[in-house]
């Protein structure tokens, strides 16, 4: 059965340290609802009430475009392994980029990441535990190097320009606050 808490417990803590896989859901006021699968070494917990998670370069940057217009985040966690549970983080978030004065700090908690576009910190107002009987048992056989290769083979001027053809506007048109690149 469901349960609610108001900060994150030990045994969450454990539980999300054990995780190679979560969920990132978002939302603006307007337009499509956006979910998108995270894995990687890319979430660190910093307190009982919030998280923050490095995210690398995509085909997209929907969070960050939904989160200026309403700061609403869920992160997803749900257990593919012996024991059952689903834990959800609720709250308000906002994206940090390169060039704002916390990203220094922040970028340093995370494995180098080639093509790391945002910082995301969450600040979390409820976590729900549900049982997660539904969810299959899976094998995790390892994190895919793809986006690493990818990054590499693009080298920063063409990842700039990705970022600046792809990265600055959402699929609804919004601003996602990413700097341009090449001014």
């Amino acid at each position: 059965m469901a349960q609610q808490y108001p900060a994150l417990t030990d045994r969450h803590r454990r539980f999300i340290d054990q995780q190679q896989l979560y969920f990132v859901a978002t939302a603006a006021r307007e337009g499509r609802v956006n979910v998108s699968p995270k894995g990687l070494d890319s979430l660190r917990v910093l307190s009982d009430t919030q998280v923050v998670w490095l995210n690398g370069t995509g085909s997209g940057n929907e969070t960050a475009a939904h989160l200026l217009d309403s700061p609403r985040m869920t992160v997803m966690f749900c257990s593919f392994v012996r024991e059952p549970l689903i834990l959800r983080l609720y709250g308000d978030a906002r994206a940090i980029h390169a060039d704002d004065p916390e990203w220094d700090e922040l970028i340093t908690l995370f494995p180098p990441m080639l093509g790391a576009r945002n910082i995301f910190v969450l600040d979390i107002d409820l976590m729900q535990t549900s049982c997660g009987y539904g969810v299959p048992t899976m094998d995790f056989t390892g994190q895919r190097e793809m986006m690493h290769t990818w990054a590499a083979k693009k080298g920063d001027e063409g990842l700039a320009a990705y970022h600046h053809d792809k990265n600055r506007a959402s699929i609804d048109g919004f601003p996602t606050g990413l700097p341009d690149p090449l001014s």
